[in-house]
């Protein structure tokens, strides 16, 4: 039996997956959760129509979870779909937030299944640098915090972006990594994808404090 891994899409869960899989790990599903509020307290919600792309990618099996995404009842549905499955352990690509870590961890617990946390409590800017060192191309997709506004919506995180992210940590403390919810990815290109994509069709949400890149359509990359 083989690990499941939770897969957002993200640049946080791609990097676990494909740190796990590095490292010789038999990954069988990916296990992607959809809340139906506009929000959630655990998992990760612009563009999870995508993934299916992106698992196709992967060549691996997706599993969707469909959950209201009500405080704590979003993970008794997690727990119960990965009962199904005929796997030993779960990989997570928490990074900071205690409060996934933990419950992670309890449903692992519970399900005796093994806990394979990679990027837990890595360097948020080594996390980032990690991505670009080994050839991931993600783009930010959704932005929630002072200094980031609509023009950041789409931009591709590289070196510049990385320096700019630093540059409003000192100016408003905000985490460089988007672990207090400052924005969310989508990786186009990783090491582990049997293609890269790019999108073709995308439209932007904007409220005058935050916003979101919806994307429409992805392709194939040639």
């Amino acid at each position: 039996m083989g690990y499941a891994a939770l897969f957002s899409g993200g640049k946080d869960s791609s990097l676990a997956l494909w740190k796990a899989q590095n490292l010789g790990l038999d990954v069988s599903h990916l296990v992607t959760v959809y809340p139906n509020r506009s929000d959630s307290y655990m998992f990760h919600k612009p563009n999870l129509h995508l993934v299916p792309k992106l698992a196709k990618s992967l060549d691996t099996e997706l599993v969707k979870i469909e959950t209201p995404g009500e405080k704590e009842k979003e993970l008794i549905d997690l727990k119960n779909e990965l009962k199904n499955l005929e796997i030993t352990g779960l990989i997570t690509g928490a990074v900071a937030s205690n409060y996934q870590m933990e419950r992670i961890e309890s449903i692992s617990a519970e399900l005796s299944l093994d806990m394979f946390a990679p990027v837990w409590k890595m360097d948020q800017s080594e996390l980032l640098e990690d991505l670009l060192k080994n050839g991931f191309r993600s783009i930010i997709v959704s932005v929630s915090a002072y200094g980031l506004d609509e023009e950041w919506l789409g931009r591709t995180i590289d070196e510049k972006c990385i320096q700019d992210l630093k540059n409003l940590q000192e100016k408003y403390g905000i985490n460089i990594s988007g672990e207090g919810g400052e924005y969310e990815s989508l990786v186009l290109e990783a090491p582990n994808y049997d293609y890269k994509f790019k999108v073709v069709e995308k439209s932007k949400k904007w409220d005058g404090k935050r916003g979101e890149l919806l994307i429409k359509k992805l392709e194939k990359k040639g």
